[in-house]
């Protein structure tokens, strides 16, 4: 079945004409496009022939952390997306062992930025064939996972190809070619039929999107990209399907429940107690996590806190200041002091003095489902949110996002991450819920639709959902400061996904002191602590 899946991926045919050029960043060298990057696989049937090859850089290779770091399996996005630039291999050659990195004959585009760009050394393109070696593998082994459901059904691997056919064809802006692709796919990704058919339906969609964006050949980029306009019904109808999310899926729960064991431990023994909740637990009514936590706190041992107070920080004001008189009231019944307040403002824009700390009080900071709408192409929009966190002083921050890299430089690989990641979501949706159920379809149109749309048609600051690995997350937190606090908690945890009646196939692994949510080994969400 891998071998029959990497035929596919290398019949795709090779885009052309695309310009690209360097960038620099702290870990290394990665590639800008000046248009949209296109993709070829086929220059990775001789990659695939790699032992002479990986002999080869593995006696190249310095001991810098990059190429130590680059020893684990990396994830669609990281490989594709990473920090490398595509050289051409001989594909006459009959071995690996004449395996090699040609000059490149067409340097007019590239001497024009030589001038302005540092100079790239022999370890750098060796750097770069390692992490195609590396890529190779993972559309191989992500390729097997996405039809393992389909193994039996010859649809489902006709199905893979066309989607990443039709991906292909957008990328290299191919408009009349992607048009027939999408034609066939509307006939065969069905809103109703099995799961994979479901998930790539989304894409299809997302996939329409993005082609009405693009220019043709000879242009450079892509139209201007603005945030889809909204009206109230369509909000309505996402909220309604991320209320829908919660009670069914164990996803942000599960975060829910890690934050606040480690807020908990966090106030042993305090009295005076402040949250600051970045996005209000993404607006979900009545406050259901901080409804936990007052329960939890009215039910420790010995005398209550005196005063505990929570901030709410977002743009929904009205709605985060009902929930906050529902929450009063709830922390009334169990004789707790709940003072409640919202802060006006978007993360990106959120200042220090907006929070407004008293003396004597512990602060901890909660994020869930947050930050990786504020990772841009620089890192200064995070890097600005996590100066402010730091300058508060909290005792813990604790992180819930997205385990899954979609967030790579180049369009195809955020592509292939994205349609392993919601497939294994969407197939755990088929386990939990049948197929003509209205709610998994509100679920899987109105909501998870909204993320796929936003991460395979959007650039630049209409794409949102930046979702990134824990370990991506980990170089992140720590430059900005912040120091991991290992969560110790996995049988806790374990214990409660069985309480909340969790189908089997959901499981929790801790990861260097991270715990990952995931559905049949694939990493669905993933929470971790952080101290100052």
């Amino acid at each position: 079945m891998i071998h029959d899946m990497a035929n596919v991926f290398l019949s795709l045919e090779p885009c052309n004409g695309d310009q690209i050029g360097y960038d620099t960043s702290e870990n290394g060298l990665y590639m800008s496009h000046h248009k949209e990057l296109s993709y070829s696989l086929n220059p990775y049937t001789s990659v695939l022939k790699r032992n002479a090859a990986s002999m080869m850089i593995s006696t190249l290779s310095n001991d810098s952390g990059d190429f130590k770091r680059l020893r684990r399996n990396p994830s669609l996005g990281e490989s594709l997306g990473s920090n490398s630039t595509f050289y051409s291999t001989d594909n006459s050659s009959s071995s690996s062992s004449n395996f090699s990195i040609p000059r490149n004959d067409s340097t007019n585009s590239v001497n024009s930025l030589s001038l302005l760009q540092p100079r790239l050394h022999f370890r750098d393109h060796v750097w770069a064939l390692k992490q195609r070696c590396l890529a190779a593998e993972a559309i191989e082994e992500s390729a097997a996972d996405i039809i393992n459901q389909e193994e039996q059904n010859g649809e489902g691997m006709k199905l893979v190809q066309l989607l990443i056919t039709c991906a292909e064809a957008v990328a290299c802006r191919d408009k009349s070619r992607a048009s027939v692709l999408l034609s066939e796919l509307r006939a065969s990704a069905l809103v109703f039929g099995t799961s994979f058919q479901r998930v790539a339906s989304c894409f299809m969609q997302g996939l329409a999107d993005r082609l009405a964006l693009v220019q043709p050949l000879g242009t450079v980029g892509y139209a201007a990209t603005h945030a889809m306009n909204k009206t109230d019904i369509a909000l309505e109808k996402k909220e309604e399907a991320l209320r829908l999310l919660y009670e069914i899926c164990p996803h942000i729960q599960f975060g829910h429940f890690v934050a606040n064991c480690s807020i908990l431990e966090a106030f042993e023994g305090e009295s005076f107690i402040h949250v600051v909740d970045l996005g209000m637990s993404l607006g979900l009514p009545h406050g259901q996590q901080w409804r936990s936590l007052i329960e939890s706190l009215a039910n420790l041992p010995g005398t209550p806190p005196r005063r505990l107070r929570i901030t709410a920080v977002g743009q929904n004001i009205e709605k985060f200041e009902i929930i906050g008189d529902e929450l009063e009231a709830y922390a009334r019944s169990f004789s707790i002091n709940l003072e409640f307040s919202a802060v006006e403002s978007n993360l990106e824009n959120l200042k220090p003095k907006d929070i407004k700390v008293h003396d004597g009080e512990v602060l901890v900071v909660n994020s869930i489902l947050q930050l990786h709408c504020v990772v841009k192409e620089s890192r200064g929009a995070l890097n600005s949110v996590l100066q402010v966190i730091h300058e508060l002083s909290p005792k813990i921050l604790v992180l819930v996002e997205q385990d899954s890299s979609h967030n790579g430089p180049f369009f195809l690989g955020r592509f292939m991450e994205a349609l392993h990641y919601y497939s294994a979501i969407f197939d755990s949706l088929d386990v939990m819920l049948p197929k003509y159920d209205t709610r998994r379809a509100k679920i899987e149109q109105f909501y998870l639709a909204e993320e796929i749309k936003n991460i395979v048609s959007c650039e630049g600051p209409a794409r949102v959902e930046r979702h990134e690995r824990v370990d991506q997350w980990r170089r992140r937190m720590s430059r900005a400061g912040f120091q991991a606090a290992p969560l110790k908690m996995v049988s806790q945890a374990k214990q409660w996904l069985a309480k909340v009646n969790a189908y089997e196939g959901f499981t929790i692994t801790e990861e260097k002191g991270c715990l990952v949510l995931g559905w049949k080994s694939k990493p669905i969400v993933a929470a971790s602590c952080w101290k100052c």
